[in-house]
């Protein structure tokens, strides 16, 4: 028998923080992370000790790298769980912190991720299989492909591509933890390097390195550590599922977001039409437009129009990738999840200024991870 998030202990989220997303460099993991997790405890109110148990999610940096992050702001005997799921690997972390606050083993949890820009060795190239194409692991080529067939089947122009890179770049400018923070027009993301059919640079999230941070707690943790009872954000849903074998025509990494979507709502006790704010996996345009559709913000074959008329826009009928997005914000992968939960939190707590989505309410931030596997949380401000 399954229970959903919902019918167990209510969780909610006291504490977010991060460390700036940002290009490759030399600062060592160990202080972006610290940065993210001393932000959040700020948030929150409290010391590090009141955290008993961490999940830290993490792709390139090596074993044991929540472990020895840890050394540097105390040893408090917490339990510690390292989590690797791909571009997943922050939302998974998060999941588990979630779980177990829910299932009644803790009343204060930590997820974090950070990453450096490693190399991030795929299991796929060890299991000694030859492949038609040089190209056939590249994520760029498939969606790349995907955008110039949705051209024909659905008239996506261009522009609209383009529309979706500058959205997310513009909210990424006025975003202090954003990799990306330049405005940028339609017409200089059409101008930006050819990278693959139709695709430029601009219309793909870069790879970087940064760190986020959250801390969930029962009522009674809350309770317990004082913590302001204004600032708690519920988390209602939360669903991971992977996909299955290819049926027809049909988008295997679509499909598999739309049924973790309905998933997160029918857990949530919600429809589409109750999100405000949602932050979804954009490492390329094409996706935003897809998933608009997939998640019920948009008619089928309508996500380009909900695009060009404001829908998604910050002010519009729910703002998409407020943040920037992977596109503007970046993509360090350890950290991305964990960042939207960010977001997401401080848009409910309406914090976010001139990116705030007015009387946000409900928020959904969804990631996709190589394999591949979809996860879908929902936020709740009570």
């Amino acid at each position: 028998m399954t229970t959903r998030l919902a019918d167990r202990r209510p969780v909610y989220v006291v504490g977010v923080g991060m460390h700036p997303y940002q290009f490759a460099s030399d600062t060592p993991y160990i202080e972006m992370g610290l940065t993210a997790l001393r932000a959040a405890l700020a948030d929150a109110g409290l010391a590090f000790p009141a955290i008993e148990s961490a999940f830290i999610g993490t792709t390139g940096i090596g074993m044991a790298a929540g472990r020895i992050m840890f050394n540097h702001i105390g040893s408090t005997g917490l339990a510690c769980t390292q989590v690797e799921n791909a571009s997943a690997s922050g939302s998974s972390a998060f999941q588990l912190a979630c779980l177990e606050v829910a299932a009644g083993r803790r009343d204060c949890t930590l997820a974090i991720g950070v990453d450096k820009y490693g190399d991030q060795k795929r299991a796929v190239l060890k299991e000694h299989v030859n492949r038609l194409s040089d190209t056939a692991h590249i994520p760029l080529v498939k969606y790349a492909l995907m955008a110039e067939h949705l051209a024909k089947e659905k008239g996506l122009a261009p522009e609209d591509l383009a529309g979706v890179a500058a959205k997310n770049h513009t909210n990424a400018s006025k975003n202090p933890f954003a990799q990306f923070r330049k405005p940028r027009s339609v017409e200089q993301v059409l101008a930006s390097t050819l990278v693959a059919g139709s695709t430029t640079s601009l219309m793909c999230c870069p790879r970087g390195e940064g760190a986020a941070a959250a801390i969930v707690c029962s009522e009674e943790g809350i309770r317990r550590l004082g913590i302001a009872g204004d600032r708690p954000v519920r988390v209602t849903a939360s669903v991971l599922q992977s996909e299955r074998p290819q049926q027809g025509r049909e988008i295997p990494s679509v499909t598999l977001a739309q049924e973790v979507a309905e998933r997160a709502y029918e857990e949530a006790g919600i429809t589409a039409d109750a999100l405000d704010v949602v932050e979804l996996h954009d490492a390329f345009a094409i996706e935003e437009i897809l998933y608009t559709e997939t998640f019920g913000l948009a008619p089928k074959g309508a996500g380009q129009h909900f695009l060009r008329e404001g829908g998604s826009a910050i002010g519009g009928r729910c703002a998409v990738n407020a943040s920037g997005g992977l596109i503007g914000q970046g993509h360090p992968l350890g950290p991305t999840g964990i960042g939207q939960v960010h977001e997401i939190t401080r848009q409910l707590r309406g914090e976010q200024g001139e990116r705030q989505q007015q009387g946000a309410r409900i928020g959904m931030a969804h990631m996709i991870g190589l394999g591949s596997i979809a996860i879908a949380h929902v936020l709740q401000r009570e």
